[in-house]
């Protein structure tokens, strides 16, 4: 599962290894125990990823192979590609833009996204190190 905190700081992408259900099966107890709101309903998330980076044709390949309507890759302009996903967003309040984002992939496909951003996000390229 992947997982994206949306803050008003910017947003931080988690891999996480644990099934989507259990997961949100715990988020919901925490609210319901600590007595906060908790809104949850399906959507989209986008993040942009630099035009430059190594692996491009990797991730177009790995963006073909999995359901087209949970992972797209689009072109932006010569600096940066825009990586949308399906998945559910989760927030205290409705009327923020703060929240989390959390989707299921291929293991496959979570993990090579999250090194990728990582890697683009901390400015070093090592996955094959």
């Amino acid at each position: 599962m992947l997982k994206l905190t949306y803050t008003d700081n910017g947003f931080h992408l988690e891999y996480i290894a644990e099934t989507l259900e259990n997961w949100v099966t715990n988020r919901v107890l925490l609210a319901l125990r600590s007595g906060m709101n908790l809104g949850i309903e399906p959507s989209t998330a986008a993040f942009l990823l630099p035009y430059d980076i190594p692996y491009l044709s990797q991730l177009k390949k790995l963006a073909d192979g999995e359901n087209q309507e949970v992972l797209e890759l689009s072109y932006c302009d010569q600096e940066a590609i825009e990586v949308t996903l399906e998945g559910t967003w989760i927030t205290g309040n409705p009327e923020s833009e703060e929240g989390i984002f959390v989707t299921v992939l291929s293991d496959r496909a979570e993990v090579f996204l999250y090194q990728i951003w990582k890697e683009s996000y901390f400015g070093a390229y090592a996955i094959n190190e």
